[in-house]
């Protein structure tokens, strides 16, 4: 079975893909930017990313966004990561949150599924803490400054072997699950 995945975002395209495969569900990505809802509600983004998707596509498809929810500042930025992130930089963002008196984070991906009839959620989370600088390689976004719990390297310096314990494994698994 096809189903497209809507994104714009060449590393959660390929670690989809290589998390999906033996699946029996072919990953189809869709490059679409989707003007997404600023708010702390995950599941509204996510709803309203999926709607917008879906009217513009037709066709089964998923949605997904992970958020850092960060336990001194009350779970902020959960669904605003991305823009927190794009105004910070791994430099500043580690300094500022890798600096805190609790640096105690929970990672957590939201994807949500449209089959043409109703909207599917599924979440996975890791919980960890932000590294006070940057490690192993910036390119795909906080990567380098989150340290799963009970890991001496963060996401990014674990490279594929992330996949094995990530948040977007555990929605993936769920999604498969539904899918059968």
């Amino acid at each position: 079975m096809e189903i497209r995945f809507v994104s714009g975002n060449q590393f959660k395209i390929d670690e989809t893909k290589e998390i999906m495969k033996g699946s029996g569900h072919d990953i189809i990505p869709f490059d679409k930017k989707i003007e997404e809802l600023q708010t702390l509600d995950v599941t509204n983004l996510v709803k309203d990313k999926l709607l917008k998707a879906f009217n513009f596509i037709g066709r089964p498809l998923f949605v997904e966004h992970t958020g850092l929810y960060i336990k001194y500042l009350n779970d902020f930025p959960g669904g605003l990561t991305q823009i927190f992130w794009d105004s910070l930089g791994a430099d500043k963002f580690a300094e500022l949150v890798g600096n805190l008196p609790d640096t105690t984070v929970v990672a957590i991906t939201t994807i949500g599924y449209c089959d043409g009839m109703k909207i599917h959620y599924f979440k996975g989370e890791v919980k960890g803490n932000i590294v006070n600088s940057p490690r192993g390689n910036r390119d795909f976004q906080w990567d380098c400054v989150f340290l799963p719990e009970g890991e001496s390297r963060t996401f990014a310096e674990m490279g594929t072997a992330k996949n094995d314990i990530s948040m977007r494994k555990q929605a993936l698994e769920k999604l498969k699950i539904f899918l059968r």
